[in-house]
């Protein structure tokens, strides 16, 4: 059994701290991120100016080594950093020829990064965008391909491998069906993986080379903000209208005097000034995970244990909640998290809070998430919790 509610002293393991299960929306930053927040402010009181030298020539590139190693990329030069999701998703569309009228295709259950942003776009008449329904899960990737198969004048496929209102995984078989249905090769696809990067095993070489894969540090990498990444294939988007003077470094070798110049690899969407402590902590996470030996799999199986405990204890009591609320009942079919429908999800969520325990909720969905740092005291805790209120 993992023992590491000892690293996370100075978050959830100090005195009064919340029984927290939200993983899932924010995460606990182990200790080791205290001493990575230190040494980016010591490097930027020491260095000054040329902090930039050994944040491109060491953080960076270390950084990229530690994303592609967790998600089985062959090369990590296809990974380039930013501050949010938010800024790659306009990046990537600054990559579509049209300005107006252009056609995306996606989901009803993506984040709110996309949804409002699209939101926006059609609001604006720039895009015209058709959502397939992810419920039914059984028949989604069937829905999917239909629709996708309507048209062949698709400029842009977006959807999660983990939809964050429910926790249900697309799996890495749908993944490449679904890309192997896009009509069209010059198509942009992307994947939304921010609940899925370090909490299920991700294999994207088999994906990587047909698809923009995008998540971040802010949820089970527990590295907090400013620390999101972007997957960029071979062939695809080379040359975003949206464009920082970061992204020069990677063109230098390719610079000429009537035209803004790009790298070929992921630099070409890289941005402008950031805050760069965000990939500090990411690296000390990894770092720290890579010294206990402890992989994806490992934590994989330790959460699904934890969501397996808390299920049971649940079906245990009378009333209140149980599997039968669960809009994903197969624990090994979903994320880091598990989601209960249920009218009362506002209540559970405010009497939790009450009782110093955090959960969360979306409407009617109330969404409770696991980490490395909750043991099965914990799971009991929350249980009785629960119980309690009904």
């Amino acid at each position: 059994m993992l023992d590491l509610k000892r690293h996370f002293s100075r978050s959830i393991g100090r005195p009064g701290a919340p029984l927290h299960f939200a993983a899932h929306s924010h995460h606990p930053w182990p200790d080791v991120t205290f001493e990575a927040q230190q040494e980016a402010w010591l490097d930027a009181a020491h260095l000054l100016d040329r902090k930039w030298d050994k944040i491109f020539s060491e953080v960076i590139p270390k950084a990229q080594r530690h994303v592609a190693t967790r998600v089985r990329l062959p090369d990590s030069s296809s990974v380039v950093f930013g501050p949010n999701t938010h800024g790659f998703l306009m990046r990537i569309l600054s990559c579509i020829p049209a300005v107006s009228g252009v056609n995306v295709i996606s989901t009803d259950g993506e984040f709110h990064s996309f949804t409002r942003q699209m939101d926006r776009l059609v609001e604006a008449d720039l895009v015209n965008l058709v959502r397939v329904p992810v419920e039914p899960f059984a028949t989604f990737k069937d829905r999917f391909i239909v629709e996708l198969k309507r048209r062949t004048d698709w400029d842009l496929v977006w959807l999660s491998h983990v939809f964050f209102n429910s926790g249900w995984v697309l799996s890495h078989n749908d993944l490449i069906e679904i890309l192997s249905a896009v009509p069209a090769a010059e198509t942009i696809a992307a994947i939304d993986g921010y609940h899925a990067f370090m909490a299920i095993p991700l294999e994207l070489a088999g994906i990587g080379s047909r698809a923009f894969y995008v998540a971040g540090g802010y949820k089970y990498a527990m590295a907090g903000e400013g620390a999101c990444f972007l997957h960029c294939p071979p062939g695809y988007g080379e040359r975003p209208r949206d464009t920082g003077w970061y992204a020069e470094f990677g063109a230098l070798g390719a610079a000429r005097a009537d035209e803004v110049a790009f790298g070929l690899d992921g630099s070409r969407f890289a941005g402008a000034t950031f805050d760069p402590s965000g990939l500090y902590r990411f690296n000390a996470v990894m770092d720290w995970l890579d010294g206990l030996g402890l992989s994806v799999e490992a934590m994989d199986a330790y959460c699904v244990d934890l969501q397996k405990r808390l299920i049971s204890k649940l079906d245990g009591l009378s009333g209140g909640l149980s599997s039968r609320d669960l809009i994903v009942r197969d624990v090994t079919a979903c994320g880091r998290f598990l989601t209960f429908l249920t009218p009362d999800a506002e209540r559970i969520d405010r009497e939790l809070a009450q009782a110093e325990i955090i959960v969360d909720h979306r409407g009617d969905r109330l969404r409770i998430g696991f980490g490395v740092y909750q043991d099965q005291k914990d799971v009991d805790r929350l249980a009785a919790a629960l119980k309690a209120i009904g």
